[in-house]
């Protein structure tokens, strides 16, 4: 049996940062290639980092 200090919890809502490829940009989606998937995010939910300097 497991004890309870090895039960790891999964978090809603958490932030993932994957690399992928833009493919497309059409009105507010972007498509973006991550393997070989190609998946549509709205441009809204986009956080967009400036670069360190």
């Amino acid at each position: 049996m497991a004890n309870k200090a090895d039960v790891k919890k999964i978090s809603v809502n958490s932030t993932i940062s994957l690399k992928g490829i833009v493919k497309a940009i059409f009105n507010d989606t972007v498509h973006v290639q991550i393997g070989g998937k190609i998946i549509t995010l709205p441009a809204s939910e986009l956080l967009i980092e400036k670069p360190v300097q």
